[in-house]
């Protein structure tokens, strides 16, 4: 069997997922532009050829609207996304447990599941996280690579700063209640600091929705192999990512090949039931970062994988490197799908 009909048949063998992808974002602005059908018109060919059953949506809010703005333009980006649905509902589906995710797959449909990317838009009120999970949301990213009422993010880069912090109280009580409402714990972009916090409070699998290897690529913003094994010990899993500045040092190293580095490496310190894609791809959203932010930036920011077309790309390169198909169904999203299936079994409201 050719590589291209061995891929194909391998992507019509399970779910495949990526756990991070900042899509929302892209689309309430455009639909704030007038534009409809954005996620048919401008993804949907591309996660059809890359073979992408599922793709967890991150409701991602920047600084600029913290922090008056953040509940308004959160629930914005949700609606955006049920009104491309409603739009494309021979396409397009908004999935709430494990087996919306199996028959969106099996109607032909792009499933889509909730994430929010930083707790800002819940603000210091804790009732809302109810509000989100009704909504369909749940993953929750406790921070960005900023400060909020929860904790403190890990920055990319080395920034000047005050003393760093845990997870505050507040905190601890939004772990505590994501956890009781049934939403999965996102510690990428938490600090380290807030890292342990969260690995010793929480009672369920945790996961780095995407975050690489530290010791690949020496960001704050990827994980030690401590923190690897520390959330393979929760049953959780590692996404993946595919952003140039967590990938390599530099923009050479910043390569596909140096990408299925950092799955090797994952695999070898957590185990392959804890790996799974979280592409972060960014591309798309490049237009919206101003020229005078990004000449302030040390690197500026780009994908090694060219799109979720792309995808069967990870799943030749791991082939070539000797992981046998089971493997590269673990990885392309099946253990993903199974921790969700887990905790969905589990975690439902408790009253």
């Amino acid at each position: 069997m050719n590589k291209e009909a061995n891929n194909q048949d391998l992507n019509e063998s399970h779910l495949t997922i990526d756990g991070h992808f900042d899509l929302l974002m892209d689309v309430q602005l455009q639909r704030e532009k007038g534009r409809t059908k954005v996620i048919e018109e401008v993804y949907h060919s591309r996660f059809v050829d890359g073979g992408v059953d599922v793709i967890i949506a991150a409701v991602f809010v920047d600084s600029s609207f913290l922090p008056e703005m953040a509940l308004r333009k959160a629930l914005s980006q949700i609606s955006a996304l049920y009104e491309e649905v409603r739009e494309s509902p021979d396409k397009l589906m908004i999935c709430y447990n494990s087996k919306d995710m199996e028959r969106a797959k099996q109607l032909g449909k792009i499933g889509f599941l909730l994430s929010l990317e930083g707790a800002e838009p819940i603000g210091t009120d804790l009732s809302l996280l109810r509000v989100f999970y009704e909504l369909g949301v749940r993953n929750l990213g406790l921070v960005w690579s900023r400060r909020n009422a929860v904790g403190d993010g890990s920055f990319f880069h080395p920034v000047k700063e005050g003393n760093k912090g845990g997870l505050t109280s507040f905190g601890v009580s939004v772990l505590e209640e994501a956890e009781r409402l049934g939403m999965t714990i996102d510690v990428s972009h938490l600090n380290d600091e807030g890292f342990w916090d969260v690995m010793e409070i929480a009672t369920k699998p945790v996961i780095a929705s995407h975050s690489n290897g530290r010791s690949l690529c020496a960001t704050m913003r990827n994980l030690t192999d401590e923190q690897m094994k520390a959330i393979a010990a929760t049953n959780g899993v590692i996404g993946v990512n595919a952003v140039n500045m967590l990938v390599g040092d530099d923009d050479h190293q910043s390569t596909i090949e140096h990408l299925l580095d950092h799955i090797d490496h994952l695999v070898e310190v957590a185990g392959i039931n804890h790996v799974g894609l979280g592409l972060d791809l960014c591309d798309d959203f490049m237009k919206y970062v101003s020229a005078d932010v990004l000449a302030s930036l040390p690197r500026k920011p780009f994908d090694v994988l060219p799109g979720h077309q792309s995808v069967p790309l990870i799943i030749e390169g791991l082939t070539n490197r000797g992981y046998q198909r089971t493997e590269t169904e673990a990885i392309n999203g099946k253990i993903f799908a199974s921790l969700l299936i887990y905790l969905f079994s589990v975690g439902f409201f408790s009253d």
